[in-house]
């Protein structure tokens, strides 16, 4: 699935079925920074849209995001029926290697922001 970022909304368009991957094909970012980035796409997406986007279930974006709040680099809000979030972007990177990078350069790295 083919992800197109705008200022309010995330878009997709339907690639087709995907074939399974040899063992040496992987992606650089994992589910948490997937997620993360969904997020600070659009912050009132819903975690249904978030796990259809990352392709994984929303029990696993509920867990990711329930880790990403613990570490408060994420808050939630509830406004009405819906949740938005908040990514606190001065946070900083969990490992060793990247601690001297925060949230907010990997966010602008990746989407541009």
């Amino acid at each position: 699935m083919c992800v197109l970022y705008t200022a309010n909304a995330v878009q997709t368009r339907r690639r087709p079925a995907k074939r399974a991957l040899p063992a040496h094909d992987f992606t650089f970012l994992t589910n948490h920074t997937h997620v993360l980035i969904c997020l600070a796409a659009n912050p009132g997406i819903t975690l249904r849209q978030v796990a259809a986007l990352v392709g994984i279930t929303e029990r696993a974006v509920l867990a990711i995001v329930k880790d990403l709040t613990v570490v408060k680099v994420l808050s939630v809000k509830k406004e009405g029926r819906r949740n938005r979030y908040r990514i606190h972007g001065e946070a900083h990177l969990r490992h060793d290697i990247e601690r001297h990078r925060t949230v907010g350069d990997l966010l602008k790295a990746i989407l541009g922001n």
